[in-house]
């Protein structure tokens, strides 16, 4: 077979492969390995008549453009033709069909390789063919910029395009379509119709193997235009990526609005869309839990005696478990005034059997221990929790554990010679400021120390993100502390809300908490100076002053701090009741006459069955929206966590009186 009908065929091949294309790629193939394919598929004997140098240079350069149809790759040799072609074009072709697209084709000539050439010998003149190409005029370049500025910027569009599909969810965006059809997304009527084109896009690109999706991304970044394939870095996209990441719808629209919106922006309408809380409801009938979504706060009589450590005379009597003591007098006993340490396991196994009552002592550090215990309207409803009870609790300010808890949750160390931690409950940016003996500020701008000191924890900082915030210093190594005295400071660096002001700091060293807490208004970029203390490696903290001494009272939930309150009941959390051991143990001192005067949320998502969880937003408002009731009738007082260090003193009663401190 002549060389020429070679030529002609594959270019007959060429212009039915790229019929219907609007875009031609090249593969990653190396411009060696092609040339040397090809050659060495001819037998040995005949490798040197086709060592020709315009046939390597076309090889190298355009042996591996493919086109796209319906995402795979169609090469420009796969074709039938004689021997001793037959086997040359079928091993390029097997070559090239199993490597993966690197770049779209880009090309400023229309004719692709040398047409022929002449040799001049003794016997005349001998004209050479060579692999040639036309190149349409629709596959040239025009533009001004070089080839490889142009092939660079289709490859980022394909790139960004990819990793768009991949990490939007099709869930976001529906979640955000639906927002805009209930008009609850500023300007959302201007995004409308790329995220129509995006959905149809993911759809479409979820159900491919996934070796056509690299091609399906190739192929449509430049059909859908420089817009749509780069949807991630627009200003939608910031609200794509936080749905997609979990982040909470109110937060997320929030953070969206503030790119697009002007500053006096009201929102008209709730951020939940309809066919979230279809699916919740739908959700909610399948399992059962209609009755379960009403919630008050817990009574005396709701509990059985399997789930309580330690009850009172009067609490007894309420469950009905007991007999009535015949003698109500109580015997005289020996007191014991000396302060004992004891751990709350020990306290639990060892202590409580030999009481008959006990007093615990509320210190104002112990204002975010308050909790109440939290029971569901309809006493046999479905329990929706993790664990085979429907009883919840609520610490005060709304969180289910300690700014220990929260500290560890953002990302942050707790564990180490010294910790200072912020909390607060707002959407401005307040800032933790520590300054050490030398005069050194650990603060966001100076985040690290040579004394080991961090603040590796900085939320709310250019936005506010959440109402759930905490700053976090910790110093990990004592051989590189510096001994004297340290200073705490609060910035309020952005003033944003007017609502939930205030703060609280901990300062922990060698096991023992201190707790400050500020209930004031503070202004643009004003200080409240917290604490001052002295830290010695051998004696931990020593508080110089604070903005609350610690024999300060204070009314707080119808009980007065520093002051002895009876206790109750006392039990373990309802997560390990029955012999569920789910998540961290809780364990709850019930005072007499403490009342929390708030209407805490009925549950939270952490609580939830899992299979709760896959309308997540949706609880999480109905969570918010699910108030408790007032009630003189409750079940409330101070919880502790297994996992953060903390203590109490206790006055116990029993053959004498003593005096405990209870370690968690």
């Amino acid at each position: 077979m002549d060389f020429k009908i070679l030529k002609e065929k594959h270019q007959q091949h060429f212009l039915n492969v790229i019929k219907d294309a609007e875009t031609l790629f090249i593969t990653n193939i190396d411009k060696d390995v092609i040339w040397n394919t090809y050659l060495n598929a001819f037998p040995i004997e005949e490798q040197q008549g086709f060592n020709c140098n315009c046939c390597k240079s076309f090889l190298r350069q355009y042996g591996n453009v493919v086109a796209i149809k319906d995402n795979k790759l169609q090469t420009i040799w796969n074709f039938s033709c004689n021997e001793p072609y037959q086997k040359v074009v079928n091993e390029l072709h097997k070559l090239v069909i199993h490597s993966k697209i690197r770049d779209v084709f880009v090309s400023k000539l229309d004719k692709l390789g040398v047409d022929y050439n002449f040799e001049q010998t003794d016997n005349g003149s001998i004209k050479w063919e060579h692999f040639h190409l036309a190149l349409p005029n629709k596959f040239v370049n025009k533009s001004k910029d070089s080839e490889e500025t142009t092939m660079g910027d289709l490859r980022t569009a394909k790139e960004v395009f990819k990793r768009s599909l991949e990490e939007l969810t099709t869930d976001s965006v529906e979640i955000t379509l639906e927002l805009i059809n209930q008009n609850s997304l500023y300007r959302g009527e201007e995004f409308k119709g790329m995220l129509q084109s995006f959905l149809s896009y993911k759809k479409q690109y979820e159900k491919l193997s996934e070796y056509d999706k690299d091609n399906f991304c190739w192929i449509n970044s430049i059909k859908a235009g420089n817009v749509i394939s780069k949807i991630r870095n627009t200003s939608i996209g910031t609200l794509l990526i936080d749905i997609s990441n979990n982040v909470e719808l109110d937060r997320a629209v929030t953070s969206f609005e503030k790119i697009v919106a002007p500053t006096n922006y009201k929102r008209p309408t709730t951020i939940l869309t309809k066919g979230m809380i279809e699916k919740a409801q739908n959700r909610i009938t399948e399992m059962g839990f209609e009755n379960s979504l009403g919630r008050r706060f817990a009574e005396i009589d709701d509990i059985t005696i399997n789930n309580v450590i330690f009850a009172n005379r009067d609490s007894k009597k309420a469950m009905n478990v007991f007999e009535e003591l015949v003698n109500d007098i109580k015997p005289n006993v020996k007191s014991l005034n000396k302060i004992e340490k004891i751990s709350i396991d020990d306290f639990v196994k060892n202590v409580i059997p030999t009481i008959t009552d006990f007093d615990v002592l509320v210190e104002n550090r112990h204002t975010n221990n308050l909790m109440s215990l939290i029971s569901p309207i309809v006493k046999d409803s479905k329990t929706m929790f993790k664990w085979n009870n429907n009883f919840s609790w609520s610490y005060n300010n709304d969180v289910t554990d300690s700014i220990r808890e929260m500290v560890k949750a953002a990302g942050g160390k707790v564990d180490g010679e010294l910790r200072v931690s912020l909390s607060w409950y707002n959407y401005d940016d307040l800032d933790l400021h520590v300054i050490e003996p030398n005069r050194n500020e650990i603060y966001f701008s100076n985040k690290h120390s040579y004394t080991s000191g961090d603040l590796d924890v900085d939320m709310n900082a250019g936005s506010g993100d959440t109402r759930k915030a905490v700053e976090n210093i910790i110093w990990t190594n004592k051989s590189r502390m510096l001994e004297g005295n340290y200073k705490v400071i609060i910035n309020n660096f952005a003033k944003r809300e007017n609502v939930d002001f205030g703060f609280c700091v901990e300062i922990e060293c060698n096991g023992v908490i201190h707790t400050y807490e500020y209930n004031g208004l503070i202004e643009n970029k004003c200080n409240v100076v917290v604490a001052e203390f002295e830290y010695k490696k051998d004696k931990g903290v020593k508080i110089i002053s604070s903005i609350e001494s610690k024999t300060s009272n204070k009314e707080i939930w119808n009980i007065n701090t520093n002051q002895y309150q009876k206790v109750s009941t006392m039990m373990f959390s309802p997560n390990h009741w029955d012999g569920n051991e789910i998540g961290n143990r809780h364990y709850f001192f019930m005072l007499e006459k403490c009342k929390n005067p708030k209407n805490p949320r009925g549950f939270y998502n952490e609580f939830l069955h899992e299979d709760l969880m896959k309308e997540k937003r949706v609880f999480e408002a109905l969570g918010g929206k699910m108030k408790v009731e007032n009630s003189d009738n409750q079940l409330s007082g101070l919880g502790f966590s297994s996992t953060n260090r903390n203590s109490i003193i206790c006055k116990v009663n029993g053959k004498f009186e003593r005096i405990l401190e209870i370690t968690f």
